[in-house]
């Protein structure tokens, strides 16, 4: 069994629970017949900790967090099963991580920046699941290139967009991230962050070895 360890899901069991889902619903969704066992843990470094755990104990283990910053070019050139995202994870201030001994670069996923960046690739979605009163257009322009969009900006952006609508509350990360992680497109996801194409290629890869 496959476990794939997700950063999210915050300390409480009924947002665990959501994490779980919404991620084993859109990796459904990408047409995977076989699929990992989701582990919710809550913060990034608990994530990576119980990741490290899980490969000491020579289980068949992935790692899924927010990059947080800007990926380095020299981090992400060739072929994507050759990036290096144990190596931002390294650099990054706040991080400073090691890669386990026993296991690979392919191994290790980063959603660049935030998890909430696939969200704004599925306008569609969005707009469904917001209803009156969303204010697409205070979203980043669907040219801009979506994995150089800063954390920050992302937030803001859903926040501004959701502010004035009738049937739901303005974006927050615990009430609404899982449950729309869910109803996006992964195809559309894939399509627009090379990060994500690269998540979903070596979760099928793993899942079918």
């Amino acid at each position: 069994m496959v476990k794939l360890y997700v950063e999210g899901g915050g300390n409480a069991a009924a947002l665990k629970t959501a994490c779980r889902q919404g991620f084993t619903t859109f990796i459904t969704k990408t047409g995977m017949t076989s699929r990992p066992r989701i582990v919710a843990c809550g913060s990034r470094r608990d994530a990576y900790d119980s990741f490290c755990i899980a490969i000491r104990n020579g289980e068949d283990a992935m790692l899924l967090v927010d990059s947080e910053s800007p990926v380095k070019a020299q981090h992400q050139t060739g072929p994507d099963d050759s990036w290096q995202p144990w190596r931002h994870l390294k650099d990054r201030p706040g991080d400073g991580w090691e890669k386990p001994r026993d296991s690979a670069e392919t191994d290790c996923h980063l959603m660049v920046q935030v998890m909430e960046t696939w969200f704004l690739l599925d306008r569609d979605a969005l707009k469904r699941f917001f209803g009156q009163g969303f204010r697409e257009n205070a979203l980043p322009a669907t040219t801009a290139a979506i994995e150089g969009i800063a954390k920050e900006q992302v937030y803001d952006a859903l926040e501004q967009a959701t502010r004035d609508c009738k049937t739901k509350a303005r974006y927050g990360k615990g009430e609404h991230s899982f449950e729309l992680l869910a109803k996006i497109d992964p195809g559309k996801v894939t399509a627009a962050s090379s990060w994500a194409k690269r998540f979903i290629d070596a979760l099928e890869k793993k899942m079918n070895s």
